[in-house]
């Protein structure tokens, strides 16, 4: 019955990137099924934090890692360009042709999305067979036959080069409309709540849940997090005073990060930064993991109830692209973050460090001992999905899958790890219009999230081959396309299931 209301609700469109060809062959895995954990504790023990870099200490970190050598050196790096494959390559002369997408506005019982005419909004890169290029201007999307995902993964040496944000000109390539003048009505609307002598931040939330302009979106999310007031006149007085005391903080903490009460909190920060993002080129400039090592030591010590928990260096990344992006007009994964002026550098950290503590302050039980934050939403995310496809359900009990042993990470990340940065981008304009965004709406995306694959789930078999694909699924080629149709399913789940995890809700 839940499958039924879910195909009549709306009509869905059956060529979502990242599903498998129908008569293609499974991927096939080994049948040993593990130890099945008794516990969280058990549980926590007995995994790692899924990063894909081993760890590799440096011994002589705290005597190189020092304050002054980013805020006063300028260290320039040289960011490393990924090559696309010969294969690739070849490919590229092919035959071209230009993708379409949409979505139609949607409707629950005569209750309208918020601003869903407009989820349609543009991938924010595009691809050519597999490839990436800066504009639609120069080239169309190859629509030769589809391929495995699984294949296209593995024929792929390295994660593709993809614009983190896109022009707001960039953001259609369906060509159904003249996107130029359908964004700039949309860039209007955004242009004239923020210069209002006083943003109507209720109005701005609902323009918002559709996806923000890239042109507006570092002052949307300011003013949507609760870091800038909606009064027009105070916000250049409140910007100097924030981020004139985050960098009292530094001059007051920072030197303590080699004390003995403090150096297992640093040294375990030193140690995730270069795992941020490893394969894009920004987060593995020196200038780059110092501003992350800074914003991570002054939380942790900020919040002693917590302190730095693994997990917790993803949230970093949105704000701080958000807000580089500002100053960037080329693809901002490539650029040198030492080349803007020194402060510049420091607004965008201070900036960053504020809006990453506006956002954890919502889901830091999260991230405190035992993180009973998560254990909570995994269960009510078991609880939801029972309710709302019992085959799911079933299938997973057969199989003895516990939620935790996936959805742990989904919590815990914010589903960082399942989404490229730029479909996150996209999905943190949602979270941030909708009340409670990360500690509730998120359990409904979670949800919808899972009902996305589906077809793929109820094909395995196995343990094994469960706990596989649900810990890699295949979402590298997703852009906006994919996550508006992933909010809709969420909104509508919300409403027809919002008493399900009630009890829950934190």
């Amino acid at each position: 019955m839940a499958t039924e209301n879910r195909i009549n609700f709306w009509r869905r469109n059956a060529k979502v990137p990242g599903r498998y060809p129908k008569d293609n062959a499974k991927p096939k895995f080994n049948n040993v099924k593990p130890k099945k954990a008794s516990s969280f504790h058990e549980f926590a023990r007995s995994t790692n934090d899924a990063w894909d870099i081993d760890d590799e200490e440096d011994e002589d970190f705290l005597a190189t890692s020092t304050y002054g050598s980013s805020l006063l050196s300028g260290v320039h790096s040289t960011s490393t360009h990924q090559q696309s494959s010969p294969q690739q390559q070849d490919q590229a002369g092919e035959t071209e042709s230009e993708m379409e997408h949409g979505l139609d506005p949607l409707k629950i019982e005569g209750q309208s999305l918020p601003e869903v005419e407009e989820v349609e909004e543009e991938m924010e890169c595009n691809l050519v067979n597999g490839r990436v290029v800066k504009s639609s201007s120069e080239v169309h999307l190859n629509q030769s036959p589809v391929r495995s995902t699984l294949q296209k993964q593995q024929s792929l040496p390295v994660r593709p080069i993809i614009p983190l944000v896109a022009r707001i000109s960039d953001q259609n390539v369906s060509g159904a409309l003249p996107m130029t003048v359908r964004e700039k009505s949309r860039l209007d609307k955004f242009k004239q709540l923020l210069t209002s002598p006083n943003t109507d931040l209720d109005e701005l939330r609902k323009h918002s849940w559709s996806g923000i302009p890239r042109e507006v979106r570092p002052i949307t999310w300011r003013l949507l997090c609760g870091y800038l007031p909606g009064n027009r006149e105070r916000r250049e007085l409140v910007l100097k005073r924030k981020r004139d005391e985050y960098f009292g903080f530094i001059e007051q903490y920072y030197h303590s990060r080699t004390d003995e009460h403090f150096k297992d909190t640093y040294r375990q920060i030193h140690i995730d930064i270069p795992r941020t993002n490893p394969l894009i080129p920004l987060f593995q400039q020196p200038t780059v993991q110092e501003v992350f090592e800074r914003i991570l030591f002054i939380w942790a010590i900020r919040h002693p109830a917590s302190g730095y928990v693994q997990g917790i260096n993803d949230l970093v990344t949105p704000f701080f692209v958000v807000f580089l992006s500002e100053f960037v007009t080329e693809d901002v994964e490539n650029f040198e973050m030492a080349a803007l002026p020194m402060e510049t550098q420091r607004n965008i950290e201070a900036d960053s460090f504020w809006c990453m503590s506006k956002l954890l302050d919502g889901i830091q039980d999260n991230y405190t001992f035992a993180q009973p934050g998560i254990q909570n939403k995994v269960k009510a995310l078991e609880e939801l999905v029972s309710r709302i496809d019992e085959d799911i359900h079933k299938h997973f009990k057969k199989y003895e899958v516990e939620y935790l042993q996936f959805a742990f990470r989904w919590m815990n990340n914010l589903l960082m790890r399942e989404l490229p940065l730029r479909c996150t981008i996209r999905l943190w304009d949602t979270y941030q219009a909708e009340a409670e965004g990360f500690s509730h709406f998120h359990l409904y995306v979670c949800a919808a999230f899972l009902l996305e694959w589906r077809k793929e789930i109820l094909s395995m078999i196995d343990f094994q081959g469960l706990l596989m694909l649900l810990q890699n699924l295949p979402t590298i080629h997703w852009g906006n396309e994919e996550v508006g149709l992933l909010l809709a399913e969420a909104y509508r789940l919300k409403y027809m299931f919002a008493d399900a995890p009630s009890h829950y809700k934190r």
